[in-house]
């Protein structure tokens, strides 16, 4: 059984021209490490708050998300606290957001310990301390007496993983968490939640618009563009053949984490602009921004996510992205012509 499980979840906004999420469908199992890579926009970080029972106000819900199997769609506040508090943890995007600047790190740490199991002010210092030595802080005791204010942003990030793992979850959700981190920190960040990850047996989600960052660090990797998943695979399949147009351009968009051998590519932006909750296609949501649609069919009607090989796509041509390498940075470059049937 996944871990974490998401069924055909659509999550809509009132006065919203198309849903935050629709008929989405993600699992991650023990012991995984699985990303979910978009544009900002495109509803990622809404599915990370779900598999916490976080739904927006006022959001009409369907379909089901379950946490170690409870299902969190119109859970009781009882069920909702359990899955918080045992089962599933957060790290936000941006830690100084998260911490209450008035309170010393050592009160924010402590506060689940003693609140919540009943644990002493010694016990729950000592553990504050295990943990902070944990995610690398080098004077944890310090620590716990200083204020937000006092500590860099990699620090902080490093208190916000502490603090995630105060309630030994079996599921660490990741949303964005190394964005407002400079790259040496990004990479420290990543190594101790791999590495955390790997000790414990975590399911992990991580949340970010890296794809390449996604693939160094994740064993599957899900799409999302406009609430919809649009392709999945191992991170091995979609890096040696995306089957999607929207895969091939964050790939042919995004800078390599190393340098290659020979000269490096010329990076091409994906043209046009993201779909906002305020716009609505009735077919292809990506169609006005992909060079493969065709008229009358990509825009009439959706892509059911289907399988493609090892890969699932929902895309009505995904078989015209061929499987070479050279073929897909082609495609991203958008120098292949469009067949004759769509002039």
């Amino acid at each position: 059984m996944a871990l974490l499980e998401y069924e055909s979840l659509s999550i809509a906004l009132p006065g919203m021209a198309r849903p935050v999420l629709d008929g989405i469908s993600l699992s991650v199992f023990a012991g995984e490490v699985v990303a979910l890579v978009g544009e900002s926009g495109s509803g990622k970080s809404v599915t990370a708050r779900a598999a916490l029972g976080l739904f927006p106000a006022g959001a009409g819900i369907d379909g089901r998300v379950r946490v170690d199997g409870t299902d969190l769609v119109g859970a009781d506040a009882a069920s909702l606290r359990a899955v918080r508090t045992t089962k599933a943890s957060m790290i936000f995007q941006d830690p100084r957001a998260g911490i209450n600047p008035v309170r010393r790190i050592g009160d924010f740490l402590t506060e689940s310990l003693r609140l919540g199991r009943g644990w002493s002010k010694d016990r729950a210092n000592a553990r504050a301390v295990e943990l902070l030595t944990a995610v690398g802080l080098p004077d944890p005791a310090r620590h716990l007496n200083q204020y937000p204010h006092e500590l860099s942003g990699g620090m902080l990030q490093r208190v916000m993983i502490a603090a995630a793992l105060t309630a030994e979850p079996r599921l660490l959700l990741c949303d964005e968490p190394t964005t407002a981190l400079d790259v040496s920190t990004q990479a420290e960040i990543m190594a101790i939640l791999g590495k955390l990850q790997r000790e414990h047996g975590l399911g992990l989600l991580l949340i970010t618009h890296d794809i390449e960052l996604a693939a160094a660090a994740c064993d599957r990797i899900y799409v999302m563009y406009a609430g919809r998943i649009v392709e999945t695979a191992t991170t091995a399949e979609l890096f040696a053949a995306p089957r999607h147009p929207y895969t091939a351009g964050l790939l042919g968009s995004s800078p390599p984490l190393s340098a290659p051998d020979g000269p490096v590519a010329r990076l091409t932006p994906i043209p046009g602009a993201p779909m906002g909750l305020l716009d609505s296609a009735p077919g292809c949501s990506f169609a006005s921004r992909c060079r493969f649609a065709r008229p009358g069919h990509c825009d009439q009607s959706p892509p059911p996510l289907e399988r493609q090989g090892p890969a699932l796509v929902a895309c009505h041509r995904a078989h015209e992205l061929t499987a070479t390498p050279g073929a897909v940075a082609v495609a991203a470059a958008g120098s292949l012509s469009p067949s004759k049937e769509d002039s």
